[in-house]
């Protein structure tokens, strides 16, 4: 039987004990039904997995003591951001979670001129936190023990100012830019639309801030399949 992942927020460290409480708990307890003596992953982003035997099973905690720690080579040597244009529900989950199991570093969610999403305060913050849970389920399931780092919701004009990389690419599919080369150590930005994509002024400012025009050929992909695309070419050339 396969080991199970769980992601915690809290130290970890081998000798050491861990407690489970709410969501976490309730899976471990109810969903996969274990008791006292099995055995789970539990990571918190550090970079290691750490052997945990279930101690106790409590009505609204779980007590699991810590093995060994083991080091895990799943992040890709590529380091790529993704500035990503927010669409509706269940295409922005999808693009982050597939974005998450293919590697991104680090996504950035934009406010562009096309964007349907309207998020302000606390309403933007639990958006954010049910983004950040969607990469966390992402990593349980396809071993990462790092979490990519999610930024706050920005304007796209704001963030093309500071859009990092030592190459950066803008999806368009009327340009003909090619990838090749050696790995870029400063790792690879890439800017994506929402639903309807990127407007043309958009598009000019992201090349005036040195963002190469990039295709993936001659069909449009939509806005949850083109991140999906553009990550796995990448990591085919210069990751992992």
């Amino acid at each position: 039987m396969r080991q199970s992942r769980l992601f915690t927020e809290q130290p970890l460290q081998t000798g050491g004990q861990a407690e489970l409480q709410g969501q976490s708990a309730h899976y471990l307890a109810h969903v996969l039904r274990l008791g006292a003596g099995d055995r789970v992953w539990l990571f918190n982003g550090d970079g290691a997995d750490y052997d945990a035997e279930v101690t106790r099973v409590g009505k609204y905690d779980v007590q699991l003591q810590l093995g060994a720690g083991r080091t895990v080579a799943t992040e890709s040597p590529l380091h790529t951001v993704l500035g990503l244009g927010i669409s509706r529900g269940e295409r922005m989950d999808f693009a982050i979670q597939k974005s998450t199991e293919l590697g991104v570093s680090v996504i950035a969610p934009l406010f562009t001129e096309r964007c349907e999403v309207k998020l302000q305060g606390e309403r933007s913050d639990k958006r954010s936190a049910h983004w950040r849970q969607v990469a966390i389920s992402a990593c349980e399931q396809c071993g990462r023990a790092r979490i990519p780092l999610l930024l706050p919701p920005t304007a796209l004009d704001a963030w093309l100012g500071s859009a990092p990389g030592a190459r950066r690419f803008v999806l368009d599919h009327e340009e003909q830019g090619t990838l090749g080369g050696t790995r870029p150590e400063g790792g690879v930005c890439l800017l994506i639309g929402p639903e309807g994509g990127l407007a043309p002024a958009e598009i000019a400012a992201a090349k005036v801030a040195g963002f190469g025009g990039l295709a993936l050929g001659p069909r449009v992909l939509r806005t949850e399949t083109a991140p999906l695309a553009a990550l796995a070419v990448l990591q085919y050339l210069w990751g992992n």
